[in-house]
């Protein structure tokens, strides 16, 4: 499966941007698909990941009540909509796929498909 991340851009703090996760080779519906992102100097960190098969949805911590993922069977998307947006959430933003497992959809080690970064930039 290929996957092409976009959405990214420039908003104010407090602003609202939705990235897109779109697969393409295969349906996304055989998958977990993964956001993870990687602020300058910093390793790369989870930040949402949704199971396809079993709907099971993962947030870290610091996107918990401001971030939304959800995905498009016809679309053969997954989309991260983010909300409150803070300076913090500055960073290149990925989407990763694995097979289904019922391994943690936090693990960046256990995705094998990852797709181009899109960058989101936060101004306070």
């Amino acid at each position: 499966v290929q996957l092409q991340a976009y959405g990214g851009g420039w908003v104010q703090a407090g602003g609202s941007l939705r990235l897109s996760c779109a697969g393409s080779g295969r349906r996304l519906s055989r998958y977990d698909v993964g956001w993870f992102r990687q602020a300058p100097g910093k390793e790369r960190e989870p930040v949402s990941g949704i199971s396809w098969s079993s709907g099971r949805i993962y947030y870290a911590d610091t996107v918990k009540g401001r971030f939304t993922i959800s995905r498009s069977n016809t679309k053969n998307t997954v989309y991260l909509q983010m909300n409150n947006l803070t300076p913090e959430d500055t960073a290149v933003y990925f989407c990763a796929a694995r097979g289904s497992t019922v391994a943690a959809l936090s693990l960046p080690d256990m995705y094998s498909y990852w797709g181009n970064g899109t960058q989101v930039t936060v101004s306070s």
